[in-house]
């Protein structure tokens, strides 16, 4: 592939990858006026976030055998036409059961766009480059959490929390024109892949028995739930709890954001040294580390704003080292069903972020208690699982070295 083709395929795929997080990113400051506006309140409105992750982890399922029936590009363009009128949809709303629905509608649109780029750099790209090539598209998805709450805080004060929706409507728009003009079919139409439940479940089942998988992803998923809990429970931590204004909420949701996007880039750099096994190992005990001293001192009531902010820029930054190489690594294993290994892998991302997300809202108790203590136990999960994961992926591989030694001592007899 030539070098411009390869940084076109990139940035397209970046700015695929990024429409979800801009999705869940750039509302967030609207928050309390959506609450006032539909006669809500705030953690009813949170609702609407928890519906949006059921809906993309529904949706990814659905999406990822469409994705190895008729190629890439097909099933991504009809997903970014309904991602589009559901947006304008939501704009629309006029109460909040409404904005939750219309929110699970744009997530079943918006999942192709997350499943795709995955199993596109699957195809494309050497196995070796894989983790790289998530880490540089982590610097576009980037972005979006520096730009998304900036950008929506200004939109919400100036033209209503409705032109939100309708921005992304816009935006994804163009993306979708760039989509159908310069991205090119990584994967011909597979016509033995079936569509009926059996097989599908069957292709799943398969995917999930890989040790590799099911490691990375249900280590990655678990520790990426983390993240999904702040999204739920900084508005409030930050502007109800602390009293910061939505434009420097914005502002602390981007330098939070600047650190995973930071460490994303330099897990590139460290990769030349280290592999991505290793450094996943080292990172989830350093984010386990630091989410039990946050979850501590916020049940000791010792923490103020400034440290909070600090606390959670080291947990987070961690995200930026996890997210590439867990992808990579259970991706791995996968030359064929790549569109169903990074449907599932997404699904199981969005259904732990979906559960830690309303666990914030259930467990509310009007401080900064719930979103603490739900970042340190997923981190502390994720971290168990890849432990007790490593441990079978190493039994198989003995007993696979086993198996080949067996055979080939009967070829030589």
């Amino acid at each position: 592939m030539k070098n411009t083709n390869r940084s076109l395929l990139i940035l397209i795929l970046g700015l695929l990858s990024a429409i979800g997080p801009f999705s869940i990113d750039m509302y967030l400051p609207g928050f309390p006026v959506i609450a006032q506006k539909l006669n809500t309140t705030v953690e009813y409105v949170a609702y609407s976030l928890s519906s949006f992750f059921i809906g993309v982890c529904v949706g990814q399922l659905l999406c990822g055998p469409l994705l190895d029936r008729f190629g890439r590009k097909r099933p991504l363009v009809i997903g970014l036409l309904l991602y589009i009128a559901a947006s304008v949809a939501c704009s629309f709303t006029t109460t909040a059961d409404m904005l939750i629905l219309f929110r699970f509608v744009q997530a079943l649109g918006c999942c192709v766009a997350m499943v795709a780029p995955s199993a596109i750099v699957r195809d494309v790209f050497p196995v070796a480059e894989n983790a790289r090539i998530f880490s540089l598209l982590i610097l576009i998805l980037g972005v979006s959490p520096i730009l998304a709450p900036t950008v929506g805080s200004f939109l919400v004060a100036a033209f209503g929390w409705a032109s939100v929706f309708l921005v992304l409507a816009a935006v994804t728009a163009l993306v979708l024109l760039l989509v159908v003009l310069r991205l090119p079919e990584s994967k011909a139409a597979d016509p033995s892949v079936s569509l009926r439940p059996a097989p599908i479940v069957r292709g799943f089942a398969n995917v999930i028995r890989e040790p590799q998988f099911a490691t990375y992803a249900f280590a990655g998923a678990i520790a990426a739930a983390g993240l999904f809990a702040y999204l739920a429970g900084s508005p409030f931590v930050f502007m109800s709890l602390f009293g910061v204004s939505e434009q420097a909420y914005g502002w602390i949701f981007a330098l939070i954001a600047a650190g995973l996007i930071g460490c994303s880039q330099l897990n590139n750099v460290i990769l030349k040294k280290y592999t991505s096994a290793q450094v996943i190992r080292v990172v989830l005990i350093t984010q386990a580390s630091i989410g039990l001293v946050l979850a501590a001192l916020t049940a000791l009531q010792l923490l103020n704003l400034y440290s909070t902010i600090g606390l959670m820029f080291l947990f987070l930054s961690c995200q930026g080292f996890t997210f590439p190489n867990s992808a990579a690594l259970a991706m791995a294993p996968f030359t064929s069903g790549a569109g169903s290994a990074s449907a599932l892998m997404g699904a199981l991302q969005m259904a732990f972020g979906a559960l830690a997300s309303a666990l914030v809202g259930i467990l509310f108790n009007n401080t900064a208690l719930p979103t603490a203590a739900i970042m340190s136990f997923c981190s502390l999960m994720g971290l168990m699982v890849l432990l007790f994961g490593n441990r079978r992926i190493r039994f198989q591989q003995r007993k696979a070295d086993l198996e080949a030694q067996r055979l080939e001592l009967i070829e030589t007899l």
